[in-house]
């Protein structure tokens, strides 16, 4: 190359430099309006190494202020003259792929901001940032830069260990964050490759440079079962075992139940009293009590585990109780609520023992028409212990024990059920799977769960105990000062999304009526069209994403899904903390006591439903390994599937045979360019128009399976 077109080349690329560096020193001084820097800073933030560009940097500066467009303040710091078209927006980073996130501000009507990930700086996923607006758009969101971090998500994580000669590195298992953590020899703690870890960041990432961690416990080998469990656990941070305090505390409890305390409670222990729960049960927290009356009127109990006897406020259990809020039930094991001292033993009604509980009792007629109910602490003794397999043997062949009690509850509930769903209660019937595992934990088999008439039978009676709570509570002072309380709401579906879906039924020849008023029964209709149908897991699955949340709140709201003006939780205390405060305030309003600070209350409510929504997503994260592994270990062959949500990047499948899903990734489609088209759901090929749509039945092998992630790749056979 000649000296000339070298010179030229290099004034370009200056001028190029010097071009980029006024977008971005303009960027950076309108977007963070009224904050000063130095040039020292200045440089540093700019990325400047070159003498020759910092030089051009000042000169810029100088250019700058003669136009007016900042001012030197008499610090010698730099700040615009301009003030930002828009406020600092804050919002939690979700970080959708490597190329961008959005910022989920949670402010109702507003869209979530669009943020490359190059400007996300240092924050990954979950973290609260302060975003500073661009004029640009990306599709109808609007665009933004991450111009501080308000708050981290969270520092530790779970990851696979991976070494180098001189150091380590941690590639995370989860699979919003897309970088590697650098880990120092020092920081290993002794862990070698390929060990699945928990780890610490200890220096977040800086310009070009990787965020820093150290190891805080070594999981397993990456693939062992118990690494992996380990590892879901340590992702969404639950805990690996009780505190010492709690487990002594409840070693204390006394289990004897004393003349005095039975007197203070209505006695069951002479009324035929059982309980039916699933095969592999271990702790039971409901029981039914049945008996005829001699008005030809059936009484009948349904008793709950009196937890709150044991665990009172302000002891080691309930505030260990309160913040794990729930039981989460992963594949192999279950990460409970309480110790197992009460969940299995004092709180657990099991058969032939003597128990405390707390009860809502009716007086009904064989139309299922309450004519009295009762709330209160009662003390039983079941008289057996039926599976769910067993019960339904009773109903159906009409012979065993307690067949004839068993016939006639099973007859109210049917009843019950009926009633329920005339008054508009939405009947989503998913299909569940749980897995054979071996000793080991390796998956053997998925058994698709029959929900059948015993499982529905429980259901009924729990669902009539709730409402009926709830209702007696809330009726319980006139006007608009109520008690306040702990109910279990849900808001009606979101118009645009019940739109959308019916849109989409609709290319499957199935009309929904949307009004507010006939959305139910519109629902439970196309529920029943799709029964067996192909659509019938799609739909059933896009309906649900159409509907609200439930949560938990002291506002006496309905829950739009059962058709209930008012509901709560009252049937589950040895694995639902809201069910203890919800006996607790009921105890209270019951002795006469005043109502309670209402925003303490809610305070909780927001805490559970949070604690609530993690156990559900550990839950969903332990069933997705189960498949990816049982999925590593099958056969080479075509499968059948239904695709079960297609994205810009790759078309979502389920696999009929296992109920597993997996991705066929966009990249992987060689027969043509497929664009997404998001408003149908559905990849329409460029050149032949070839459509994947969901509901779509395709054959598809599989490609790949990464346990790390949790990922089955596909790929379509045609």
């Amino acid at each position: 190359m000649s000296k000339k077109k070298f010179k030229e080349k290099k004034e370009k690329r200056n001028k190029k430099e010097q071009g980029g560096m006024y977008s971005t020193l303009m960027l950076l001084l309108e977007e963070m309006a009224g904050k000063a820097y130095s040039p020292k800073e200045l440089v540093k933030k700019l990325g400047l190494k070159k003498k020759s560009l910092i030089e051009d940097l000042y000169k810029l500066l100088d250019a700058l202020e003669e136009e007016g467009k900042v001012e030197q303040l008499s610090s010698g710091q730099y700040k615009s003259t301009r003030t930002s078209k828009s406020k600092a927006v804050t919002g939690i980073v979700d970080h959708v792929n490597p190329r961008f996130a959005y910022i989920v501000t949670g402010e109702e009507g507003k869209k979530d901001i669009y943020v490359r990930s190059q400007d996300l700086g240092s924050a990954i996923h979950g973290d609260t940032v302060e975003v500073a607006m661009t004029n640009k758009k990306t599709g109808s969101n609007p665009e933004g830069k991450v111009t501080s971090i308000v708050k981290r998500g969270r520092n530790r994580f779970v990851g696979r260990i991976e070494l180098s000669r001189n150091f380590g590195f941690v590639v995370p298992d989860f699979k919003k964050i897309y970088q590697d953590f650098f880990i120092y020899p020092e920081n290993l703690n002794g862990a070698t490759a390929n060990d699945k870890v928990l780890f610490e960041v200890t220096k977040w990432a800086d310009r070009d440079k990787s965020p820093e961690g150290k190891v805080i416990e070594i999981l397993g080998k990456t693939g062992e079962n118990e690494a992996e469990i380990h590892s879901i656990m340590a992702e969404f941070d639950l805990p690996f075992r009780f505190p010492e305090n709690v487990l002594k505390e409840s070693e204390k409890i006394s289990e004897d139940i004393t003349p005095e305390e039975v007197k203070k409670r209505w006695d069951f222990r002479e009324v035929l009293t059982f309980t039916i729960d699933p095969e592999d049960a271990k702790d039971f927290d409901d029981a039914i009590s049945f008996r005829k009356l001699d008005n030809g009127r059936y009484e009948i109990g349904v008793h709950i585990a009196d937890v709150t006897h044991y665990v009172t406020p302000g002891n080691v259990l309930d505030g260990d109780a309160f913040d794990r809020a729930t039981s989460v039930y992963l594949v192999d094991r279950t990460v409970p609520m309480l110790p197992e001292r009460l969940s299995n033993a004092l709180c657990s009604l099991r058969p032939n023992e003597d128990k405390l509980t707390f009860a809502a009792v009716f007086e009904m007629d064989d139309k299922a028409k309450v004519y009295k109910e009762w709330f209160g602490r009662t003390v039983i003794h079941s008289d057996h212990r039926f599976s769910y397999e067993q019960a339904q043997e009773v109903i159906e062949s009409g012979t065993g024990k307690f067949a004839d009690e068993i016939k006639i509850l099973n007859q109210l509930h049917h009843v019950i059920r009926k009633e329920r769903f005339k008054k508009g209660a939405v009947n989503f019937e998913s299909t569940e799977v749980k897995f054979k595992l071996d000793e080991k934990g390796k998956p053997l088999a998925v058994v698709p769960k029959v929900r059948k008439d015993a499982h529905k039978l429980i259901e009924e009676f729990m669902l009539l105990a709730n409402r009926a709570v709830a209702t007696f509570i809330f009726k319980m002072k006139k006007g608009e000062d109520k008690n306040t309380f702990v109910y279990r709401t849900h808001d009606l579906p979101n118009q645009e999304k019940v739109e959308d879906f019916a849109r989409f039924a609709k290319q499957f020849g199935h009309n929904l009526q949307i009004e507010s008023a006939s959305i139910s029964r519109s629902l439970n209709n196309l529920m029943e069209e799709i029964e067996g149908k192909p659509e019938q897991n799609v739909l059933q699955s896009l309906a649900v994403r159409a509907m609200a949340k439930a949560k938990y709140t002291t506002d006496a709201k309905g829950h739009f899904g059962l058709a209930f003006d008012h509901y709560t939780h009252f049937t589950s205390p040895i694995r639902r903390y809201p069910d203890m405060m919800v006996h607790r305030l009921l105890q209270h309003y019951l002795d006469g006591g005043k109502s309670v600070a209402k925003k303490e209350y809610e305070e909780r409510c927001i805490h559970s439903s949070e604690r609530e929504k993690r156990a559900a997503d550990a839950e969903r994260a332990s069933i997705k390994y189960k498949q990816v592994e049982f999925m590593s270990l099958a056969e080479n062959k075509i499968y059948d599937g239904i695709i079960t949500g297609v994205t810009e990047f790759g078309i979502f499948v389920e696999i009929v045979e296992t109920k597993c899903e997996g991705m066929a990734r966009m990249a992987d489609m060689k027969d043509d360019f497929y664009e997404f088209d998001e408003k149908n759901y559905r990849a329409i090929g460029r050149r032949r128009k070839k459509i994947y749509r969901l509901g779509d039945k395709v054959k598809v092998r599989i490609k790949k399976t990464d346990i790390d992630r949790r990922l089955i790749d596909l790929t379509f056979e045609e």
